[in-house]
């Protein structure tokens, strides 16, 4: 299952650096030895086994979109499942960066009318974290009033922090099929195992895929737990390969909860939050182990 992904935005918004921190194991420290993207660069990035992203990483210089949208238009935009704009919150020249979105949305519209449409608001942390909320909400209706009336989904990211993770993982989920069933089979372990909440991981990336919880949300300290477990999870990975070490999984205990993280089918790793404390370790760990064979058999091929 091969899904076109255009990844679009202006020279320098940070396109290819969120790339190679997704799929390539860059650190957001080594992204600015990254040269610019001339003209577009082909991936093909494997995720979840079978399916396979077929990620065009297009340059953002004023050049190159004269040409995306007139003599490589149909090239460009035909096919595709995912547009991932990425708009710069500093641009020097938001008039320009707006029109070439605009101008992005019309070509998707008339090649690729079934596209869903993403626009990552980027590098935040240069935005006062007081001010943030307010400045990605102004900028979140000026996007809409540009959108050509097509839905879309905006995010405030950065490399910096989880919310790159939390967009990624909210994006990629889109494209795998049976997500709604892994999902129900995800409550029923989560249940079956009297655990506080479960939550899969893709192996390789570390996104979230599915996630399911018997509390109450309004009991969780923080909203964004599980994409900042992905982002100290993965740098804890390369740091193991790097001693030719395997990360196999782990275990946190203390006085309130055990958390277990555990390689889980052959393209993922599964986490098990538990807080009763009369819950054995050992048996969580065999739920884990039984629950691996019964998701291998009903999701290798989704």
């Amino acid at each position: 299952m091969k899904k076109k992904v255009l990844l679009m935005g202006k020279a320098h918004s940070g396109k290819t650096s969120m790339r190679s921190i997704i799929f390539a194991n860059y650190l957001a420290r080594d992204t600015m030895r990254l040269s610019p993207t001339l003209d577009v660069e082909h991936h093909h990035v494997r995720f979840l086994g079978n399916l396979v992203l077929n990620l065009w990483d297009c340059g953002g210089q004023d050049a190159f979109y004269e040409s995306y949208f007139e003599r490589d238009r149909e090239t460009i935009f035909r096919s595709v499942e995912l547009l991932i704009y990425v708009f710069d919150i500093e641009s020097e020249d938001p008039e320009k960066d707006f029109d070439h979105f605009s101008g992005v949305l019309e070509a998707i519209e008339e090649n690729s009318p079934d596209a869903r449409i993403f626009v990552l608001v980027h590098k935040m942390d240069l935005v006062h974290e007081s001010e943030r909320a307010m400045i990605f909400e102004d900028r979140r209706r000026i996007i809409e009033a540009h959108s050509r009336g097509l839905s879309l989904e905006c995010f405030a990211t950065s490399i910096w922090d989880e919310t790159l993770y939390k967009a990624w993982s909210e994006i990629v989920t889109n494209l795998i099929p049976n997500i709604q069933l892994l999902k129900s089979q995800l409550d029923n372990f989560c249940r079956i195992s009297d655990a506080d909440e479960v939550v899969l991981f893709e192996r390789a990336t570390f996104l979230v895929i599915a996630h399911t919880s018997q509390t109450s949300e309004s009991n969780n300290f923080d909203a964004h737990r599980f994409e900042k477990i992905s982002n100290i999870v993965k740098q804890f990975k390369l740091s193991c390969g790097k001693t030719q070490a395997q990360f196999q999984g782990l275990q946190v205990q203390n006085s309130q909860f055990s958390a277990f993280i555990d390689a889980f089918t052959a393209n993922t790793y599964i986490m098990v939050i538990v807080s009763d404390p009369e819950i054995e370790t050992a048996a969580t760990l065999i739920n884990i182990k039984n629950a691996k064979q019964h998701f291998e058999k009903n999701f290798a091929r989704s």
